[in-house]
């Protein structure tokens, strides 16, 4: 669907919807453990869902409701499946961790979701299942090759056909070697899936570490779940035969990474917005936005978990997105239409993502009238006092539709959003919440 977006600052209150990065580790600890769970999770985004989905597919039977109430009652693991009564031969086989047969294959319907694919693809090895991992859009076309490479050095094997990825075989414990500077998501998911073996493991961290506060995000999901683990300098050791021990009930926190284009909203209104349901305390790395804001002189007050952010003199910055790659749309939003150039640096990354995000980011500002230059690794933009609006794609990015959201409040004509729907990924209730606010034009 398109959607046309009114011009003009906004003003107002919101609440931001649950975080799917700590979703999705709720719930995979959730599934692991050994007693069932509740997780209170305000807003199911498509990426949330398709974890939920391959969790079930993996032997886990989680259902929710539009309240956001997840129940999650988990895969059997070893010989509590065995001694699971009221299931039949499919279902002990589907679910018992030592069961391989060539009639049993779980099929994972991973959608888009980056998170979901490379964190549930060691669990499925550590559970002994027989799998493939159906991928959508630009998911087959992400770096996934050294990763399955370790893996299959320890007991997995996988062959890749178009947007199929099948895998089988047992994971191993063992010394793992993974590149920091992919994906933090490889770490992820050996952290989740190495407690569950026999023997103990060790990861081992080459290259520099990017990402790093999404891992701090899993060591948190971990440690509430009772898994032991040791940090060094690159590395982290892992004892084997662990038992997930997840909490009863959690409630997952706000998600920074969504309030980050209405903290930039804010940033561009002289009335402001005040921004509820986050943590101040939250892992999450891209809490770094009340910062950044502040940096490009927008006026910010906190109390306690409300955030109040309003314009204020802005200019532009440098921007090094190395620890915040999600950040870097919304934030080009904002800086293209401060005092002066913005250069954002370090953000490579983003090519491998749901889009190109570097040219697509470009492409989007561009088309509503704002200076941008394309460089290998980031952009550089000089601010405008106002952009001019227009039609945009979305690229099929949720990031890129919400960043022309943001750019509207600096346009002086229509924004309209081409497949705006794509929002659903992360949030998928983004134009209802963004209409909520006041709209001020002609400032």
């Amino acid at each position: 669907m398109n959607v046309t977006i009114r011009p003009g600052e906004r003003s107002g209150c919101v609440t931001i919807p649950a975080s799917k990065s700590q979703a999705h580790r709720q719930l995979i600890c959730a599934a692991l453990s050994k007693s069932p769970s509740v997780i209170f999770c305000d807003g199911i985004s498509k990426d949330i869902k398709a974890t939920i989905d391959c969790l079930n597919a993996a032997g886990a039977d989680i259902s929710f409701d539009e309240s956001g109430r997840i129940e999650v009652h988990p895969v059997k693991i070893g010989n509590n499946a065995a001694a699971e009564t009221g299931c039949n031969s499919a279902d002990k086989t589907a679910a018992n961790a030592g069961s391989e047969t060539e009639e049993s294959i779980a099929d994972l319907f991973c959608g888009e979701s980056g998170s979901t694919l490379r964190f549930m693809i060691p669990v499925v090895g550590a559970l002994g299942l027989k799998a493939v991992f159906h991928m959508e859009g630009r998911l087959a076309d992400r770096p996934i090759q050294v990763y399955t490479d370790e893996l299959s050095r320890h007991g997995m094997s996988f062959q890749k056909e178009g947007s199929l990825l099948k895998c089988e075989g047992r994971l191993e414990s063992g010394i793992y070697t993974i590149p920091g500077n992919i994906s933090s998501q490889y770490i992820t998911g050996l952290l989740f899936a190495l407690p569950l073996l026999t023997g103990d493991s060790r990861i081992i961290i080459t290259e520099s570490l990017e990402s790093g506060d999404y891992i701090a995000m899993t060591e948190d999901a971990l440690k509430v779940s009772g898994i032991k683990f040791e940090k060094g300098d690159m590395r982290y050791d892992i004892k084997g035969g662990q038992t997930y021990d997840f909490p009863a009930e959690v409630r997952t926190e706000g998600d920074w990474s969504n309030a980050a284009f209405f903290m930039c909203m804010g940033a561009l209104s002289r009335d402001g917005i005040c921004i509820k349901g986050l943590n101040k305390d939250s892992s999450q790395g891209d809490k770094r936005i009340l910062e950044i804001v502040k940096a490009f002189g927008a006026e910010t007050m906190t109390v306690e978990n409300e955030f109040w952010i309003r314009r204020g003199d802005l200019s532009g910055q440098t921007i090094d997105a190395r620890e915040i790659p999600d950040l870097v749309p919304t934030i080009s939003a904002l800086a293209a239409v401060c005092k002066g150039t913005t250069r954002i640096i370090n953000a490579g990354r983003l090519r491998l993502k749901e889009s190109d995000r570097l040219t697509a980011t470009r492409t989007m500002l561009v088309s509503l009238g704002a200076d941008v230059e394309e460089t290998k690794d980031g952009l550089i933009i000089n601010g405008k006092e106002s952009l001019d609006g227009g039609t945009v794609s979305s690229f099929n990015d949720h990031r890129i539709a919400m960043a022309a959201a943001v750019a509207a409040c600096a346009c002086v004509s229509d924004v309209t959003v081409e497949d705006a729907q794509c929002t659903a990924k992360s949030f998928p209730r983004f134009f209802e919440v963004y209409d909520s606010l006041d709209i001020h034009k002609d400032r």
